[in-house]
């Protein structure tokens, strides 16, 4: 069971004096010790440590670190790969470890200071944090590190998330049958909903409700970033925050002296990854392994969609969003975060869903009734967990799946990349600079045998196209250097 949560949002933007992540994530897990109600001592009878991996530091094992600054003298320490789907998987995997009789007492957490990595290499420096030699062993990766981009990607550039997502998001509007402009409106109803969560949500990094009028300009600030997103529709990961877990057994919790009223349960939980590699995916804008993996938590806790009364879908672009919930029965209408998401709320990097579950034990503990879903996503809409929480008991013991083997089994395109050849247009983006303008056009097209084929343009007249006409299923000439030019 889940007997402690903390959080922390460290607001250097308004003059807190930096702290490093080792010391973000301890000052979380005192949180969170506090908060169980039992003290110190949910922190020092801790077995094992395991630290969310995030992208503004380098230990080579942050959990002794941690364990250290918060007096634990843990026999595990662990670190996961890279992946926003790393808190949730963790937390499947403890559940399972304590089940198994391998763990008694699990400590979880995650920190990122991105905002302090930033401003330091903008001056040329680095931050003065704590390193550890060569002579220090690296700590167990608790999750794989799989690579996310095809050759057939990586040969035009499209490696990084604020390129991909918005062709996801191309391609689930398209498959919707919703012109650009009625689809442009309803992200922009989706994301107000969202900023009304993290206007009420202490600890929201932008504590602002946004009309949907606000998000559909592209004034004030609010520049295209990668078409159709403007700039508050992506993650915002310039922040610095920390969230931290404390999980262990029902005997643990009772010896510990922890009030029955912090309890939160962990029902039913699941893991799963579409196809690693975009270019192989059936359909662009779909994820069976949400469907899947989602499917099998919510029967395992013996729930549907109908029966959740709060939910918290992973949502670093809209498209995340939309299509998590379309997979799992979900509508688009009631509400999806407790957080108000990783625009608002704030994007840690991999951490943003250690702060969704933390947000999300709260909610429950106030409605012990009240069953909450929370998914967690890496990659390009790759990598998946998915938990299923009360703050009542299971109907039996933490009960997981793992429907890798029926995802692995559904179809699965060819991708290439030494092109020469007509194609259509599946769907596409236009990456804009600093200052807003458009720069580059990105495209996925289909060929008449199935095969993806990726290409790029920055020719003025192609971008001005791409940014004002629905060119969904244009004839389009794919050329061997990765270029692509429009049918006349």
């Amino acid at each position: 069971m889940l007997i402690g949560v903390g959080q922390l949002s460290h607001r250097v933007d308004r003059g807190a004096t930096p702290l490093e992540p080792v010391d973000l994530m301890a000052e979380a897990l005192r949180l969170a010790a506090t908060d169980s109600g039992a003290g110190t001592a949910t922190l020092a009878r801790a077995d094992s440590v395991q630290i969310v991996a995030t992208l503004s530091w380098r230990y080579r094992d942050p959990g002794r670190l941690v364990a250290d600054r918060v007096g634990a003298q843990p026999r595990d320490s662990a670190v996961s790969g890279i992946g926003g789907n790393s808190p949730q998987s963790l937390v499947n995997a403890a559940c399972l470890a304590i089940q198994r009789g391998e763990a008694d007492h699990v400590l979880i957490a995650g920190a990122e200071a991105w905002r302090t990595r930033m401003k330091e290499r903008a001056a040329g420096e680095r931050p003065d944090w704590t390193t550890q030699g060569d002579d220090v062993p690296a700590a167990r990766q608790a999750t794989p590190d799989v690579a996310m981009s095809a050759p057939a990607e990586q040969a035009v550039g499209v490696v990084a998330p604020i390129q991909v997502y918005p062709l996801i998001e191309q391609a689930f509007r398209i498959a919707q049958g919703r012109k650009l402009d009625e689809h442009l409106d309803a992200l922009a109803r989706l994301w107000s909903a969202f900023s009304e969560v993290a206007a009420d949500n202490p600890h929201a990094w932008v504590q602002q409700r946004f009309t949907p009028e606000q998000l559909r300009s592209t004034d004030d600030g609010n520049r295209w970033v990668g078409f159709p997103y403007p700039k508050l529709m992506n993650s915002n990961p310039s922040v610095e925050q920390a969230a931290a877990l404390i999980l262990c057994s029902a005997e643990r919790a009772a010896a510990l002296g922890v009030p029955r009223d912090r309890w939160v349960f962990p029902h039913s939980g699941a893991d799963a990854h579409d196809h690693y590699f975009v270019s192989e995916r059936d359909s662009l804008g779909a994820s069976p392994a949400i469907r899947l993996a989602g499917t099998a938590a919510l029967s395992l806790a013996g729930v549907g969609p109908d029966d959740l009364s709060y939910v918290d879908l992973y949502s670093c672009f809209p498209c995340a969003v939309e299509v998590a919930a379309t997979e799992l029965g979900l509508s688009l209408d009631r509400p999806l975060t407790v957080t108000g998401g990783l625009s608002f709320a704030g994007g840690p990097w991999n951490n943003y869903v250690t702060h969704s579950i933390a947000t999300m034990a709260g909610r429950l503990r106030a409605d012990p009734d009240a069953v909450g879903l929370v998914t967690a996503n890496g990659g390009f809409l790759t990598k998946h967990a998915i938990g299923v929480y009360a703050a009542h008991p299971p109907r039996a013991e933490f009960r997981y799946a793992e429907p890798q083997p029926e995802v692995d089994a559904l179809p699965r395109r060819d991708g290439c990349s030494q092109l020469d050849v007509d194609a259509t247009i599946e769907a596409w983006t236009v990456m804009h600079d600093g200052a807003g303008q458009p720069e580059t056009a990105h495209i996925t097209a289909l060929l008449g045998d199935g095969r993806r084929g990726w290409a790029t343009s920055t020719e003025a007249d192609v971008l001005t196209t791409l940014m004002t006409e629905d060119v969904a299923a244009a004839p389009v000439r794919l050329q061997a250097d990765g270029a692509f030019t429009l049918a006349p």
